[in-house]
C-alpha cells in the first residue's frame, strides 16, 4: 500500500500553478491522465479516499468527489470492503503515450506534420479541400478590405428593434425551421429579384442559404461527377475554385477580358464541360461586366451542351453609373443557370443570409443537400430580414449605401491620383465595392501584400487569383468599410511599400525565375 499510495501522491503533487479549477476537479484529472497514460494498468487498486485524503493534506470529502467521477465516467470500479480498482475494459488507447499534437512554445515536428496532413490521415477528397481552402478573412475591418460594407452606419436600432420584436412576440421561430428557408423570406426574395435584378423565378424556386460560398459549394456537389470539366474565370473567385475541386472536378480556366469570359475560348477549351460558373454583372476580380452578346452565347453553349451555368452575383447592387445590369438568369429560357446572391455583403458579414435560385427540377436536390450540411437557416435571422425588406429599409438602405459608395470610391481614386504616377493603371470603377490597382513599381504583389498586412492594411493580391503561369501583378483595394478620411490615410501608408519591395520582390522572383530555368533544363 505505501508504494503504491507514494506513486499517487507524487502524481498528484505535481505543478498546479496556473490552474483554477477546484481542487476535487485537480485530483480528478491528473489521476484520470494516470490511468489514460498507464502509470495505474487495468486492475490495478488504489488507495482508499481516507488514506489518500490523509497523505495530500486535504478533505476526504474532496477525494471522494474525485473518485465519483471517475467512476461514473468509468475509470475506476468500486468494490465494497475490497476498496477502488482501475477498471479492467477500458479503450486501447490505454497505456499508450499521448503526446499533443504541437508545442505551445515551438512549431510542429516533422511527424507531427506528416500524421495531419499526410496521405494517410485525410481521404483524396479531404486533401483536396484540405489544398484548396479559401484564407481567413481579417477579423474585425480594415482599409482595403475587399467586399467589406460600411458597418460603421449600418442601421443597428432599426435592425436591433426588428429581431427583438420577433424574439418577444414569435416563440415559433426558435423552433426548428424549412429545410428551403422560411417561407416568407423566400416570398420577399423572389420580388425583390423581379424588380431589381430581372431574375423571373416563382417563391418556391429560392432557397435560402449561409453565404454565397454555400450556394457555390451546393451547385458543385448536386451537379457535377468526378472527373466533370468547368468552366472557371481566369482570373476567377478562389472559394468556386475550391469547391469545385472539393467535387473533384477538372477546373478549366478561361481567359476575361473587357468584354466578360470568353465564350469562345471556353468551347475550344473544353466544348463539353458540365458547368460554367460566372460573375457577368461584376467579374471578380477585375470588374469587368460581361456583355450581352457573350452572355448570349453562353447560354446557347449551356443549351447544346446540356450544361449549368453558376451565376454569382455577388454585388450587384451597387453600380455607379446608370441602373444595375440585369441578371444573365433573366434572359435563360432553357432552365440552365443557377443564380447566387447574398445579403452579407449588403448587411453585415456576421448575418450569414443568402440565397440560391434553381430550375424548378432541381429544387427538391437542391432542398435535400442544404439539408444534410446544416439542417436550415436560423430562423429568428430570417423573420428579421423579412421584416426589413417588406417595411421599405432594405431598399432605403440600398440606396444609401450606393451614394456612399459612390463618395468613398471617390476619395479612394482621388488620393491614388494624388500619391501615385500616372503610370499607375486601374479596373473597371464603375460598380462594386473594390478595384483592381496596377504599378509598374509593383514587382511581387505578395510582397506588398505582406508589408501592407504588418502595418494595417488588408490588401488583397490580383496574381493568386489566377491559375495559369501567366499572370497580372496588382492590387485589390476595397473602398466601402470605411470613411474617407480612413481611405486617405491608408493611402498614404500603402504607398511607399509598392517601391520599397522591390528589392524583396525582384530576389522572390529571381528565385522562382532560376527554379523555373533548372527545371527546364532538366526536362
Amino acid at each position: 500500500m505505501k508504494r503504491r499510495t507514494g506513486a499517487l501522491v507524487g502524481t498528484l503533487r505535481g505543478d498546479s500553478s496556473g490552474t483554477s479549477s477546484p481542487l476535487h476537479r485537480q485530483v480528478y484529472s491528473r489521476i484520470r491522465a494516470s490511468i489514460l497514460d498507464g502509470v495505474f494498468a487495468p486492475g490495478a487498486r488504489l488507495p482508499s479516499s481516507r488514506t489518500l485524503a490523509s497523505d495530500l493534506g486535504m478533505s476526504r470529502i474532496t477525494v471522494e468527489s474525485a473518485f465519483s467521477q471517475l467512476t461514473a465516467e468509468g475509470y475506476l470500479v468500486r468494490r465494497i470492503g475490497a476498496g477502488s480498482y482501475v477498471a479492467d475494459v477500458l479503450p486501447a488507447l490505454v497505456g499508450r503515450t499521448r503526446r499533443p499534437l504541437a508545442s505551445t512554445s515551438s512549431a510542429p515536428s516533422e511527424s507531427v506534420k506528416r500524421r495531419v496532413h499526410g496521405t494517410g490521415a485525410l481521404s483524396l477528397r479531404g486533401q483536396a479541400i484540405s489544398h484548396s481552402s479559401l484564407d481567413a478573412e481579417p477579423v474585425g475591418v480594415r482599409p482595403f478590405q475587399p467586399c467589406m460594407p460600411a458597418l460603421d452606419v449600418f442601421p443597428n436600432a432599426t435592425w436591433a428593434r426588428l429581431v427583438s420584436r420577433r424574439a418577444r412576440h414569435s416563440p415559433e421561430l426558435l423552433a426548428y425551421g424549412e429545410q428551403a428557408g422560411y417561407r416568407p423570406l423566400r416570398e420577399a426574395v423572389a420580388a425583390y429579384l423581379s424588380t431589381s435584378r430581372g431574375v423571373r423565378c416563382a417563391w418556391e424556386q429560392v432557397i435560402i442559404l449561409s453565404g454565397a460560398q454555400q450556394g457555390i459549394d451546393l451547385a458543385a456537389r448536386v451537379l457535377l461527377d468526378a472527373g466533370d470539366q468547368v468552366w472557371h474565370e481566369e482570373p476567377g473567385y478562389l472559394g468556386a475554385r475550391g469547391a469545385f475541386i472539393a467535387a473533384g472536378a477538372r477546373i478549366v480556366p478561361v481567359p476575361v477580358d473587357a468584354d466578360g469570359l470568353d465564350v469562345d475560348a471556353g468551347v475550344a477549351a473544353a466544348p463539353r464541360a458540365r458547368l460554367a460558373y460566372v460573375t457577368p454583372s461584376h467579374q471578380f476580380p477585375l470588374g469587368h461586366t460581361m456583355s450581352l452578346s457573350r452572355r448570349l452565347a453562353l447560354l446557347a453553349w449551356a443549351e447544346r451542351a446540356n450544361a449549368w451555368i453558376v451565376e454569382d452575383d455577388y454585388d450587384s447592387e451597387f453600380r455607379y453609373v446608370g441602373r444595375p445590369i440585369a441578371a444573365t438568369q433573366g434572359l435563360d429560357t432553357s432552365g440552365r443557370v443557377i443564380y447566387v446572391g447574398t445579403f452579407n455583403k449588403v448587411m453585415f458579414p456576421s448575418l450569414r443570409l443568402a440565397y440560391l435560385v434553381v430550375p424548378p427540377d432541381l429544387v427538391n436536390g437542391f432542398v435535400a443537400a442544404r439539408a444534410l450540411g446544416d439542417g436550415h437557416p436560423p430562423v429568428l435571422a430570417q423573420a428579421a430580414m423579412t421584416d426589413f425588406i417588406e417595411h421599405g429599409h432594405f431598399g432605403a438602405h440600398v440606396r444609401q449605401m450606393r451614394a456612399l459608395y459612390h463618395e468613398r470610391r471617390d476619395a479612394l481614386l482621388d488620393a491614388l491620383h494624388s500619391q501615385l504616377s500616372d503610370a499607375m493603371r486601374l479596373g473597371p470603377v464603375d460598380a462594386g465595392m473594390h478595384l483592381v490597382m496596377r504599378h509598374p513599381a509593383i514587382r511581387d504583389d505578395l510582397a506588398v501584400v505582406e508589408a501592407a498586412d504588418v502595418a494595417g492594411l488588408a490588401v488583397d493580391r490580383l496574381s493568386r487569383h489566377y491559375m495559369g503561369q501567366r499572370h497580372q501583378r496588382g492590387l485589390l483595394l476595397g473602398f466601402t468599410a470605411l470613411p474617407a478620411e480612413h481611405t486617405r490615410r491608408a493611402v498614404r501608408t500603402l504607398a511607399p511599400l509598392l517601391g520599397s519591395q522591390n528589392a524583396r520582390g525582384t530576389r522572390r522572383l529571381e528565385r522562382a525565375e532560376d527554379a523555373a530555368a533548372g527545371g527546364r533544363d532538366g526536362a
